[in-house]
């Protein structure tokens, strides 16, 4: 029973008219980590692919647990007719309900082979073949229900470790506004050439790369370059696909096609770090190769020197490898099921085992380390005003602005429980600032040059602030007020979280940040980290996970669209999913549901004690069925006796592996 590689389907809503339409064929084969547990094959995005997996999935399921079902009715119902007397109706029921088990299992294992690959499973199918050509009709109607049991649960494991994340171009639009003989018509993507006029509306996410057409623009790039204050820029100057418009309405001149555009080349990273990725096999065949030649050498050697083909069915009986195939992933899906309850989902037992040995972490900044939002750092006052009111008169006129500080800034008083009057006669300048009325005074809010442009005095006062931080002046009837210094402010508890990831184990933090570097290193100032890497392009974040692999497995935390190709490269990819891009969460393997960096912490304790319980399983189980196998060869065990006791065996290492229910992480917050 080789578990196939979980992989999932992206489906193809919203990319028939998008950057990933006809004219981008590298995305037709994207690989992605696990929502299915189906293997995903080419991905066509104009077809039914991903509803079909999804209904093979479904199937799958249904299969095996009507597998289940015949196996248990069978050995209930041969056990009914065996105690009524009628032992040759009862070994025809044990036979009729194990063959079904018995041919699905050779036909996953003939399709594993095909794949090069040789599981344990081969034990289960040698025992309940060997015991329905010796007549043990009962002892192999017992492995049959153990098997079944076994793929069911795991399909299991796997669908409890899984959630449908949103689509993985979900930022990227299907229509662009493309300016043509004096009106706007909506054009699919892949209609857009070099040198079309596209008008990039308020909102808007641009869907290709070009050139500034109007005078300025205000564009959030946080989800490309990871800078978390909006950028202002100037007529002909660059502007990069899938940045948004953050101010007014803009015209640009298109420089590359949709399939060419920066997004597009994200989205091949991610689909080329994807594929490198070697998939994890399964933390039970690491050592079905042992134990299957050992168990079939025991059994061969007791049949040749005894001559009796009963106890080398009883070796094999007692063999049979449940609990690889249970134990572990009841201990993985344990492990899943209690991360999930600290807000840490994470997508399959595979991606769970591998956190479990990361030894080197890396960090984006913007959004990961730091709260991604500007916030209120410091207010300073130049008058008669306090703080409260520089705060007061600010809000109240700001409410009347999408610009991204605007919104901050009503979010902060708004958080102190400030009520705020609806100003009057506003005329905003988009990306400079904001004039109006609150309360019968005129109030001006805006860049240091804009409000200084309109005080009394033309003297600005000397600002100072530190790298990567905003200043906000306020002006109240001509007079300079105040001024509020915004920052995207580095997460509280965030040396503390440090520290305790460097106590679960993590010997190597490294910071990987699209920002500039003077920003990062007032970031990160006293949190000891192992390294700060700036003015990083998506790529470079790419070879620096791998080039760090070599000191170990590597976990990559992000989430921006720059981030999504680092997050697939890595051993384990984690997402903060709570407001992050799609392309991250859907490259990701671990997805952070709330906005809460610290849950990391309990989710690699939670990872390493779980891994750690199924280890205790493996070994046990193994050990108490090689001792069974021993006294098998001695002739000391029926091959019906040995199914009962690997049943008993199979019991007590569920029991274990139960035990990660209960696993109690460190909580920071």
């Amino acid at each position: 029973m080789k578990r196939r590689a979980a992989q999932y389907y992206v489906r193809p809503f919203s990319l028939t008219r998008s950057v990933m339409s006809r004219d981008a064929g590298f995305i037709k084969r994207l690989r992605c980590s696990a929502l299915f547990g189906n293997s995903c094959e080419s991905l066509d995005l104009r077809g039914d692919t991903g509803r079909n997996a999804r209904m093979n999935a479904f199937f799958q399921d249904r299969l095996k647990a009507a597998l289940m079902v015949i196996a248990l009715v069978g050995l209930v119902v041969g056990l009914g007719l065996w105690g009524a007397g009628l032992p040759d109706a009862a070994a025809l029921v044990w036979s009729a309900g194990t063959l079904p088990v018995l041919a699905s299992l050779i036909f996953d294992i003939m399709r594993s082979l095909r794949a090069g690959e040789i599981g344990i499973d081969i034990v289960a199918v040698l025992s309940m073949s060997a015991a329905l050509f010796f007549g043990e009709t009962l002892a192999a109607a017992v492995v049959a229900v153990m098997y079944a049991s076994g793929t069911l649960l795991e399909s299991f494991a796997e669908g409890r470790a899984r959630r449908e994340m949103s689509d993985l171009l979900s930022r990227v639009p299907r229509t662009a506004t493309r300016h043509r003989d004096g009106a706007l018509d909506e054009v699919p993507l892949d209609a857009i050439e070099p040198g079309d006029l596209l008008l990039i509306r308020q909102g808007d996410v641009a869907p290709v790369d070009g050139t500034l057409v109007s005078q300025s623009a205000l564009l959030d790039q946080s989800a490309l370059t990871g800078e978390a204050m909006p950028v202002r820029l100037d007529h002909d100057q660059d502007v990069m696909s899938g940045a948004t418009n953050a101010g007014d309405a803009f015209d640009l001149r298109v420089t590359r096609r949709a399939a060419d555009s920066t997004y597009a080349g994200i989205v091949r990273l991610v689909e080329a770090a994807e594929k490198s990725k070697a998939p994890m096999a399964r933390l039970a065949d690491r050592y079905s190769l042992v134990f299957l030649g050992v168990t079939v050498a025991l059994a061969t050697a007791v049949w040749w020197f005894t001559g009796d083909p009963i106890r080398a069915v009883a070796v094999l009986v007692i063999a049979t490898p449940c609990p690889l195939i249970l134990a572990v992933p009841v201990a993985l899906v344990a492990g899943l099921s209690r991360a999930a309850h600290f807000g840490v989902l994470i997508k399959g037992a595979k991606p769970l085992e591998a956190l479990a040995r990361i030894q080197t972490l890396i960090l984006d900044k913007t959004g990961t380390l730091t709260d991604g939002r500007p916030q209120i750092v410091l207010i300073e006052t130049c008058g008669a005003q306090t703080q409260d009111e520089v705060l007061y008169f600010a809000a109240a006129l700001d409410q009347a602005s999408k610009h991204p500080i605007a919104r901050a800034i009503v979010a902060a008083a708004q958080a102190r429980d400030v009520a705020l009057p609806a100003p009057t006669h506003v005329v905003e300048t988009p990306g400079d600032g904001v004039v109006g009325m609150v309360d019968g005074r005129k109030i001006v809010v805006g860049g240091v040059g804009f409000v200084t442009a309109q005080l009394a005095t033309t003297q600005a006062p000397e600002i100072m602030h530190e790298p990567g931080a905003v200043t906000v002046a306020v002006a109240v009837d001509g007079q300079l007020a105040g001024h509020l210094v915004m920052a995207d402010a580095l997460r509280s508890g965030t040396a503390a979280l440090l520290s305790g990831l460097r106590g679960a184990g993590i010997g190597r933090i490294l910071l990987a940040t699209g920002d500039r570097r003077a920003v990062a290193d007032a970031v990160t100032d006293g949190l000891g980290l192992d390294g700060v890497r700036a003015d990083l392009t998506p790529d470079q974040k790419v070879l620096l996970v791998l080039t760090e692999r070599k000191n170990g497995p590597v976990m990559m935390v992000g989430d921006g669209v720059n981030d999504a190709p680092a997050l697939a490269a890595a051993d384990i990819g984690v997402a903060m999913g709570a407001r992050g891009a799609a392309a991250s969460a859907e490259a990701a393997d671990v997805v952070l549901l709330v906005d809460q960096l610290d849950r990391l912490l309990p989710g690699l304790q939670i990872a390493r004690g779980a891994r750690r319980i199924a280890m205790q399983s493996v070994v046990a189980g193994i050990g108490l069925s090689v001792a069974g196998m021993i006294a098998a060869a001695l002739g000391h065990l029926t091959p019906v006796e040995g199914a009962i006791l690997q049943e008993a065996i199979d019991v007590a290492v569920i029991l274990n592996a139960l035990r990660a229910l209960r696993i109690r992480p460190t909580t920071l917050s």
